[in-house]
């Protein structure tokens, strides 16, 4: 037995109403039974929760998901080594040195202690 297209993506919205309600129903039911007791705080409805759910889609995951930081972050290093690999050896050197100056200032501690190890 085949689906045409409508049937597919009928079921698929379905799917994910449900989801999301079951998510709501948990955090709101999470929500409910912690916070006002560990924390006085108020109780919620299922809106509230549907809209914490955003909230903290917003807050940690963003909006581009994954593979779009990966992608940032690749481009961003792919550049970096074209940048590094056309140097020459003296330009690098010179790179590394004014890299070390301006980010590891730990070597010019005005303490007078040893700067490479650490006295713990």
């Amino acid at each position: 037995m085949t689906m045409n297209k409508g049937g597919k993506i009928a079921i698929c919205v379905l799917v994910g109403v449900v989801a999301l309600a079951v998510f709501g129903m948990i955090t709101m039911m999470l929500w409910n039974w912690l916070v006002p007791e560990l924390f006085n705080g108020p109780v919620i409805n299922i809106w509230q929760a549907f809209g914490l759910l955003l909230l903290s889609k917003i807050l940690l995951w963003g909006f581009g998901g994954r593979h779009y930081h990966q992608g940032r972050h690749a481009q961003w290093k792919r550049g970096l080594y074209q940048k590094f690999s056309s140097m020459s050896p003296e330009e690098r050197e010179a790179f590394k040195q004014k890299m070390k100056e301006k980010w590891c200032r730990w070597d010019q501690d005005d303490s007078g202690r040893n700067s490479g190890a650490s006295n713990v």
